[in-house]
């Protein structure tokens, strides 16, 4: 590996952080070990990566692991200056906390230089590239994707349609004190009772911390106020009954109100207790109703008017009428 240089941390930086207790001796996995024996409990625990150190580096390394549920917490340190590469993360996020020394993370063209008492959140689709100071270590928390969609679903939040994404930047610690304070709490737990836990409750912990993490780092999720929710649906249920000979799907209602299709489905699920294919049917079959039973509407047949509101399926669209009105197209017809 070619040594890429870090500039030196400041004395004050350079010291371990301990404030906060991430993960204690009894959590030790290796100790003054190979780092790529290290670097292999890790791919198969942690994340998928690649390690290379400094060439000439054989430092000894360390690690400690937990899993609390469905998330992992990890205390390492390589002993020597290392970098680590990943394609992706695929479905996992990376909390980083830099514990002492430094580190460098290569985003494109961008480089972030994180010292201790900085951290960072690495998204599963961005390319890993860290180089870490000889003397640096680190905590990492990994979260699946699937626990930060589901907060998301749970406080009515709303994801766009590429999903959560957290922007690439650097936190310190004391600006965060609440969520490293839940952390060293969760720590405790892990190593205290993780096994005798119920899963309800450990489910409960995995939630507050996705909760601690939308809430505190800056990413791309709208967290507007379900009243707010009130307002985009019946703008929705407007642009539907204007648009209603056209042929309307999920994609378009979300386009219109700026939300991905899995927000749409649950404001729909919320206020109309269906989903939105079935509610444009729904406006629909109404909006043909009405024209059946208005005297003054003016229509070739009921083909014709079955056909400009798109059902093209005429013996479905009968059936669907009448187990809507009670009676067939043809009989409200005739009535008027």
């Amino acid at each position: 590996m070619q040594t890429i240089s870090i500039a030196p941390a400041s004395s004050c930086a350079s010291r371990p952080i301990r404030c906060f207790s991430f993960l204690k001796e009894t959590s030790t996995v290796f100790h003054q070990a190979d780092p790529f024996a290290v670097s292999e409990y890790v791919n198969e625990h942690v994340g998928n990566h690649g390690l290379s150190l400094q060439r000439g580096g054989s430092g000894k390394a360390a690690l400690a692991h937990r899993k609390f549920g469905n998330i992992d917490l990890c205390r390492l340190a390589y002993g020597s200056q290392a970098r680590i590469v990943s394609e992706r993360l695929h479905d996992i996020y990376h909390l980083q906390f830099i514990l002492r020394g430094q580190c460098r993370y290569e985003l494109g063209h961008d480089s972030i230089n994180l010292s201790a008492g900085q951290l960072m959140l690495i998204n599963p689709d961005d390319p890993v590239d860290l180089t870490y100071s000889e003397d640096c270590e680190k905590f990492i928390l990994r979260l699946p994707t699937h626990l930060l969609h589901n907060t998301c679903t749970e406080h009515q939040w709303h994801p766009p349609q590429e999903g959560i994404r957290f922007q690439p930047m650097p936190y310190r610690f004391d600006s965060l004190e609440s969520l490293l304070y839940l952390l060293t709490l969760i720590c405790q737990e892990a190593e205290a009772e993780a096994e005798s836990l119920q899963p309800q409750l450990l489910n409960h912990y995995s939630r507050v911390i996705a909760t601690k993490l939308m809430t505190m780092l800056n990413h791309n999720v709208s967290l507007e106020k379900p009243a707010l929710l009130d307002v985009s649906f019946e703008r929705l249920v407007h642009y539907i009954d204007e648009n209603i000979t056209s042929d309307l799907c999920v994609e378009n209602l979300a386009a219109q109100a700026r939300m991905s299709t899995r927000s749409i489905y649950h404001l729909f699920e919320r206020h109309a207790k269906t989903t939105p294919k079935h509610f444009i049917r729904q406006r629909k079959l109404q909006a043909v109703h009405n024209a059946l039973m208005d005297p003054g509407s003016q229509f070739a047949n009921i083909t014709a008017l079955a056909l400009e509101y798109g059902f093209t399926h005429l013996g479905r669209f009968a059936e669907t009428y009448r187990e809507t009105f009670g009676r067939l197209p043809s009989e409200v017809l005739k009535q008027r």
